[in-house]
């Protein structure tokens, strides 16, 4: 564990990645995959720009479930064997920074703790640099919890939004006063928070001070501090997995930040992308012509469309199509629309329901 006033990043990869089937699949979910040339996984990238925070990758801690232990530890060999967390059942987000927390605050109670998704891309690294670092500067000096808000570019639907107040601390990055979440507006309620200027999209990338994350636990959520505190209390996974289970499931934002008034936001650009879904190729991909290809495709009257293939030798072939998105990942094909690509999700936990289906899961 690091030395004291150290800063610990926290990777959460214990997501299932079910809106990129079906390339993500239960046992091999998003932050596993590399999906842009740089030879890299989401996850070894994440760890990558962490590290240089953290004075290395034997100080970045992960959370993950039970059945991805070995892939973080393959793709994380730097890392610490004490340094990752194993959750018996997932339960979201609240839980999982709880846990870190705790942990944490037994090693080095004035730590400066960071919390950071594992599957999404940064592509400004100086710049992503220059922002952890001022949220690590204002974490030090106050007792707020501070959210990394990311300067909107378009009216998106399938954010949260973070509303600005009043300016906490001013700067090249300033931190305001956060005065409400919202999750996913539509379209018009979308464009109308990018015309004020005040509202910038929840990263999900959170910094505090590890002993005001646990007061605001110890506060707003009393039974599942009590639950996880006792149970780590005792160093013993045994406990541990007995008590895990009986958790509420829910994630940090609705646990505590929506609940706390000292919440903070430092708004920036840093060429940030959570990923969401197969349209996040086109961001990420360059492409030379109207569509979107990761293999061979051959296409008549053919327009916007992205396709992907995991298997270079096969070919994708398609006629008089718009729009759509064109999955072949070893034993399943996905055709969809890319303004139902949110629905991925739908048919995953069908083929869950099903056993006769469940492997394609």
């Amino acid at each position: 564990m690091p030395s004291s006033q150290s800063f610990v990043p926290v990777i959460l990869a214990g997501g299932s990645g079910e809106r990129f089937w079906p390339l993500s699949r239960r046992g091999r979910p998003k932050q596993f995959l590399t999906l842009d040339e740089s030879g890299r996984s989401l996850l070894q990238a994440t760890s990558d720009r962490l590290s240089r925070l953290s004075n290395g990758p034997e100080n970045v801690m992960v959370v993950t479930g039970t059945d991805y232990r070995a892939q973080v530890l393959e793709h994380l060999p730097e890392m610490p064997l004490e340094n990752l967390l194993v959750e018996p059942v997932a339960r979201d987000t609240a839980p999982a920074v709880l846990y870190a927390a705790l942990r944490i605050a037994q090693e080095d109670p004035q730590a400066i703790m960071g919390v950071f998704p594992a599957d999404h891309r940064v592509t400004d690294a100086e710049a992503f640099d220059r922002l952890i670092e001022r949220t690590i500067s204002v974490a030090q000096k106050t007792e707020r919890l501070i959210t990394v808000g990311v300067t909107p570019t378009f009216a998106a639907t399938g954010y949260g939004y973070i509303q600005q107040g009043a300016v906490l601390s001013a700067g090249l990055l300033p931190a305001y006063e956060v005065t409400r979440f919202t999750e996913k507006p539509d379209q018009t309620t979308a464009q109308q928070f990018l015309d004020t200027g005040l509202y910038t999209w929840n990263s999900g990338m959170f910094v505090w001070r590890v002993e005001t994350i646990l007061n605001a636990f110890k506060k707003y959520q009393p039974v599942m501090f009590k639950q996880l505190s006792e149970a780590i209390g005792r160093r013993g996974q045994a406990k541990l997995r007995e008590v895990f289970p009986q958790i509420e499931k829910i994630s940090i934002d609705y646990a505590i930040l929506e609940k706390s008034d000292r919440v903070a936001v430092i708004p920036a650009e840093f060429g940030w992308d959570d990923l969401g879904d197969w349209n996040a190729l086109e961001r990420l991909l360059k492409s030379q012509g109207e569509n979107v290809a990761v293999g061979r495709h051959v296409g008549l009257d053919t327009e916007g469309a992205i396709l992907y293939t995991t298997n270079g030798d096969d070919l994708i072939a398609t006629i008089g199509l718009d729009d759509v998105v064109v999955v072949r990942a070893e034993d399943v094909t996905l055709v969809v629309r890319k303004d139902r690509t949110q629905d991925i999700k739908k048919v995953v936990q069908r083929l869950k329901a099903h056993p006769e289906l469940e492997r394609f899961a």
